[in-house]
């Protein structure tokens, strides 16, 4: 069976990213990471092709004219993005891949492959975001604001999502969310081995009828 599509979304500061580069670290053989495409320049100690694949818009938009990508959206005026022949090459090889976008693009993904399993990682509680930010140290008051408010846009959509994980305690989040993908992965070869099933049997009786 090809591989799942795996989307994680998450609220600024959740730990998303940590919880990815984990299940790669310790499941590379399962998992591949799809790096999004971007218009926007990169951000100092950013390298093209790690954080991102960095473009001009010219050449995002000539990549969105020839479907080149699964999806994309537009975030503070830049084009994101995910390169669409890496994920279809490794869903072939029975690879889950994993895109780590925001709420525009998991919902994109989904319209694509309505098997993809969308999961929303939270916080125990929403101030604990604000704390979390404040207490990195990388942000200004004013863009931790903004993170808020857009955390509370975030949250019209998490109902749209397969599943919502609490990352109180990070090795606890890593482990349910690996154990839920695996789970997720086994129902749909039952679900697609027992439609098989039924398919040749259905199709036996009917060149029997003829």
């Amino acid at each position: 069976m090809e591989g799942l599509v795996v989307v994680i979304s998450g609220f600024s500061g959740v730990g998303k990213g940590t919880i990815v580069r984990s299940l790669m670290e310790r499941h590379p053989d399962e998992f591949a990471f799809s790096i999004s495409q971007t218009s926007r320049k990169p951000r100092n100690g950013e390298a093209d092709g790690r954080e991102y694949f960095f473009v001009s818009r010219e050449t995002f938009e000539e990549n969105l004219k020839n479907r080149l990508l699964l999806e994309h959206t537009v975030y503070e005026g830049n084009y994101y993005g995910t390169p669409r022949e890496f994920v279809e090459n490794q869903l072939k090889t029975g690879v889950n891949v994993i895109l780590e976008i925001e709420v525009e693009g998991a919902l994109n993904a989904k319209a694509i492959y309505p098997e993809s399993y969308l999961i929303f990682i939270v916080p125990p509680k929403a101030r604990d975001i604000y704390y979390r930010l404040k207490n990195r140290g990388t942000e200004s008051d004013e863009e931790i604001i903004r993170r808020m408010k857009k955390a509370a846009y975030e949250s019209d959509f998490i109902g749209s999502y397969d599943d919502i994980i609490v990352n109180d305690d990070l090795e606890t989040c890593i482990q349910e969310v690996y154990d839920k993908i695996c789970l997720r992965r086994e129902r749909l070869n039952r679900t697609h081995a027992e439609g098989a099933v039924y398919k040749r049997d259905f199709t036996e009786l009917t060149k029997e009828e003829n």
